[in-house]
């Protein structure tokens, strides 16, 4: 089902972006106007209403899932808070050979109350997600065991936001639980970090103890932020709508129709459609944090230069950050941890080794992770694939690190040398454009297919007029193209050497900040795909 669809569903406005004309042109101006006027203690719950006028706004009667993911979690949190306070109270008043025995009652007890708390939240989240998919591939099974039994495939509508929210409200038990905050009896506040309007579409994912006080606090607005705020947004506006939404139509019409076009085309929309999808994610969360710094509010950041990683495995530490650390936090570490796996650990140790020995651990929690990171991104097996694609990937890294390292010095490789990062960075791009084509293709079978013909039909017919015109772009689109992703690879080279460029260009002469301020803005307004013809583009990870 589309964004657009269950928008249409619940009954929500036109606001499904953080670049429409409605959010930058009316939400965004009047929430910051009336939050000016509020007085300073009343700042905060404006923000609270703001964001869930926004939320109703973009998925009307299905704000409920918000509220009431809100009141479980907040409710559960003081639920374990008594525990422990039980429990502290109980193991000091015990004897000293009595309170082992006490903290493991009352760390059973917490066990439960997490362990329905989770199953809570990820049921609600798997049965809106995933039940029609799971359904149509039991009916798939049994009709090939012919077995005359067809189930009802159900239809839910889904709130957006809600992969992202669901995994905040887990974040915030698990570290109620884990003792690593205590938990809010402020219901407002909460509310507060749950839905905060900037983030709740598509993250960043922020834990509690990141956030939640910052947004309690919120301030005056202070021109400085305001500033630093709108040239983010810009930022983040330029890569939205004159990079990503220019490849759109190109990258629509190939994949929609990839039998009629050979490997090379095919090979270009693979790299059209990984250019479009970072553009579109990280030009949003520009536009999120940007947001957030208007009101003095650091989000983390979910992007950092990922196309300079030299391996798949750092790339995901720099794609998708949040998510990434979230998985590593609640998933690949507690699997890690667990007595089985530490079982394991040390009995391989002693038969293969201390490298090999602990992969096998390793390994089985790198698989749950993957598996869960493809599945939430959507109910679909090219989700799957995608997912098994780089627990492949990442996993073969770390088994032939050893044999990597003993080539580079036998073949005396420096690896630190310009050239050989180079093409540690080409290789790498290069393997995520391939697994970035499964994760864009309308199914696995459509992936393979696109796939093999890249390997098998890789021509290159010269992209014309006429050519160009069929894909639904011309060769001024290409030019805008490549000269605003210059200019996006020079920010981001700058960057990657620690130049803090919005800082240097405060310190230049007001005359040159405003004609770059104007020169940035007349881009934006001249080269920006909008207009007669264009069709807005739906935030691609508000999907997920």
């Amino acid at each position: 089902m589309s964004l657009s669809s269950l928008l249409l569903a619940g009954r929500g406005t036109d606001m499904t972006s953080y670049f429409s004309l409605l959010y930058l042109g009316a939400f965004l101006p009047l929430c910051l106007l009336i939050y000016s006027i509020f007085p300073r203690r009343g700042k905060k719950y404006f923000l609270l209403a703001a964001s869930y006028t926004f939320f109703w706004l973009i998925s009307g009667k299905l704000v409920v899932y918000l509220a009431l993911s809100t009141l479980s979690i907040h409710y559960f949190g003081i639920w374990l808070d008594r525990i422990q306070k039980e429990r502290d109270i109980a193991v000091k008043a015990a004897e000293k050979e009595n309170r082992k025995e006490l903290k493991r009652t009352y760390q059973k007890q917490q066990r439960l109350v997490l362990l329905f708390a989770a199953i809570l939240h990820i049921g609600v989240l798997l049965t809106l997600k995933y039940s029609p998919f799971f359904t149509t591939n039991i009916n798939t099974l049994l009709a090939h065991l012919h077995i005359p039994i067809h189930l009802a495939v159900p239809r839910f509508l889904m709130p957006i936001g809600i992969s992202f929210f669901t995994l905040q409200a887990v974040s915030y038990i698990f570290d109620v639980y884990r003792g690593t905050i205590r938990a809010d009896s402020n219901l407002f506040r909460l509310a507060l970090f749950m839905g905060f309007f900037p983030q709740i579409v598509e993250g960043p994912i922020c834990r509690y103890g990141e956030t939640a006080e910052a947004l309690w606090n919120v301030k005056t607005i202070q021109f400085t932020n305001l500033k630093l705020g709108l040239q983010r947004i810009l930022y983040g506006l330029m890569k939205k709508i004159v990079v990503a939404d220019r490849l759109n139509p190109f990258i629509q019409e190939v994949f929609s129709n990839y039998a009629k076009y050979e490997g090379g085309i095919l090979a270009i929309a693979a790299v059209f459609y990984t250019i479009q999808l970072y553009m579109d994610f990280s030009g949003t969360m520009d536009a999120v944090i940007g947001t957030a710094e208007i009101f003095g509010v650091k989000l983390p950041e979910n992007f950092r230069q990922p196309f300079f990683s030299r391996s798949i495995s750092e790339f995901w530490k720099r794609w998708h950050i949040t998510l990434g650390a979230w998985f590593k936090d609640y998933i690949f570490y507690p699997v890690t941890m667990s007595k089985p796996m530490k079982t394991m650990t040390s009995a391989a140790r002693k038969k293969i080794g201390n490298h090999f020995g602990p992969l096998l651990a390793g390994a089985v929690a790198l698989f749950c992770v993957w598996i869960c990171n493809g599945l939430w991104h959507g109910s679909a097996w090219s989700y799957i694939f995608f997912g098994m694609y780089h627990f492949v990937l990442i996993l073969s890294g770390n088994i032939l690190d050893p044999a990597a390292k003993w080539i580079h010095k036998k073949l005396h490789i420096q690896p630190e040398r310009p050239l050989y990062r180079f093409f540690q960075m080409v290789r790498t791009t290069l393997l995520v454009i391939i697994g970035e084509l499964f994760f864009r293709a309308e199914g696995l079978r459509a992936g393979l297919s696109m796939f093999q013909k890249i390997l098998t039909d890789f021509r290159f017919t010269t992209l014309n007029g006429d050519l160009l015109s069929k894909l639904r772009m011309d060769q001024f689109d290409l030019f805008i193209v490549g000269i605003t992703l210059l200019l996006v690879l020079t920010v981001s080279i700058l960057k990657e050497q620690g130049i803090r460029i919005r800082e240097g260009l405060s310190k230049k002469n007001t005359a040159f900040r405003w004609a770059v301020l104007y020169a940035w803005i007349l881009f934006i307004v001249i080269f920006g795909a909008y207009g007669p013809g264009y069709i807005p583009v739906d935030p691609i990870y508000a999907n997920f």
